[in-house]
């Protein structure tokens, strides 16, 4: 049940077709089997009794043959790494099969991957960010998953935009683990409320905003920051079709709503509120000094704005525009199997065990990354908010097209600050994206 793929795409691949088709092999023998759902039909008691151990009986018959072990590679960080092992424990209690961790860079597994993959030497999970996944498609190294509909049941209770950022055209390659994403962080001794709408939130901004102070700051340059600003009015960066496939060929970041997006951006440097030239180290100063009341970033600052503000700093989502919350984008994390393993079905369901509620609240409390299950309840009071905001984020497209896309509308939003025309400098940017797309095609 486990689909082979297209024709090799990589060279790698290429010269490790005999190995390859072993492992295809190899795949469908461990397929996942659909388990039949339990409906016993009536109220005997004993009967139900009697399907229900049947019914799971032939679960267990379904099932394939559980491995000795399973090996992960687990991203080199000494936080991650106990929580993984604290997991692996766990997942072997409870199934019998040891998980075998090795520490490897995050950032480095891809290329280890396209070595060791169809060497047979790789992990049968491995760990990634999303916007990895043309670059892992095109080179052949994950799975693609046919998930049982019990698997399908329990992914189902993710956040689903993480979920859908580790699929490939239309194929679920992936389950989520963690996502981040930004928000509103504010002085309350300046902003003693969180504003609920952008109009509040520039009112605000008007009134504090006096050359030395300002009532809100961003990297309004910034690709990665200005993205709601820019979506919220209608634009956005490629099309999909119903499946959530990215259409390279068309890109939305020079349409009308983008257009007015990027008008609005400017209108805060035409106003003063913001100073030409903003950047994070800038901004960061400002706030940390007490010179700015709100400003957009991620959870990355905590530790340094807490250490300068104390009792006076408080998170809240992004507020609304009209009439809905602005979304911000997403960077989210999680496990691939290796399109080698032997084991895919296992692989699937340690990868499931380990990103679980219950498991991913371990995790955030050990590692500090929020989860990519819903269930999750962060008692945190700067990360909780955060959470919020990932309900209303949407996860950077994960095709190759998109490292075209931050170069030339981060200069274009640079040449908006400066008060070049929006509408020029965007479709100038658009038509630079376009000709390097084609260039990569």
């Amino acid at each position: 049940m486990f689909k082979s793929k297209p024709f090799l795409r990589s060279l790698t691949v290429v010269s490790a077709l005999s190995v390859g088709l072993v492992a295809c092999g190899n795949n469908d023998d461990n397929a996942n089997n659909e388990t039949p759902a339990n409906d016993p039909g009536n109220n005997n008691n004993e009967t139900n009794e009697a399907n229900n151990n049947e019914g799971n009986e032939t679960a267990e018959a379904d099932e394939p043959e559980k491995p000795d072990e399973l090996t992960i590679w687990v991203n080199d960080e000494d936080a991650q790494l106990d929580a993984h092992e604290d997991m692996a424990e766990a997942f072997e209690s409870e199934y019998g099969i040891a998980v075998n961790i090795t520490p490897y860079s995050m950032l480095e597994q891809t290329e280890g991957m396209s070595l060791d993959g169809p060497a047979g030497q790789g992990p049968d999970l491995f760990f990634q960010p999303h916007d990895r996944m043309g670059d892992i498609y095109d080179q052949g190294l994950a799975l693609d998953l046919d998930l049982t509909e019990d698997q399908e049941s329990r992914l189902a209770e993710y956040n689903q935009e993480a979920v859908t950022s580790f699929s490939y055209e239309g194929e679920q390659f992936g389950i989520p683990a963690v996502v981040e994403t930004y928000a509103l962080f504010r002085n309350t001794d300046l902003v003693p409320d969180a504003p609920e709408t952008m109009d509040e939130l520039m009112d605000v901004a008007r009134d504090l905003t006096d050359g030395e102070t300002y009532g809100f700051l961003m990297e309004a340059t910034n690709f990665y920051f200005s993205y709601p600003f820019l979506t919220a009015p209608g634009g956005y960066v490629f099309g999909q079709d119903d499946d959530g496939v990215y259409d390279p060929d068309d890109i939305g970041l020079a349409s009308e709503g983008a257009v007015e997006g990027a008008e609005i951006i400017q209108s805060w440097f035409e106003e003063d509120l913001m100073p030409t030239g903003i950047d994070g180290d800038i901004m960061n100063g400002l706030f940390t000094d007490g010179q700015a009341g709100m400003v957009v970033t991620g959870p990355w600052s905590i530790p340094d704005y807490e250490e300068a503000l104390g009792d006076s700093l408080e998170i809240s989502p992004l507020p609304e525009m009209n009439g809905e919350r602005l979304s911000s984008f997403s960077g989210n994390k999680g496990w691939l199997v290796n399109y080698y393993s032997e084991n895919p079905y296992w692989a699937t369901e340690l990868a499931l065990f380990l990103t679980n509620a219950e498991n991913s609240e371990m995790y955030f409390e050990v590692a500090g990354e929020l989860p990519a299950h819903t269930a999750v309840e962060i008692d945190d009071e700067f990360m909780a908010p955060i959470f919020e905001q990932t309900q209303y984020s949407e996860p950077m497209p994960n095709i190759p097209a998109m490292s075209q896309v931050w170069e030339p509308i981060g200069d274009a939003l640079q040449f908006v600050s400066d008060g070049d025309d929006a509408e020029d400098v965007l479709q100038e940017a658009v038509d630079q994206i376009h000709e390097q797309v084609q260039m990569m095609q």
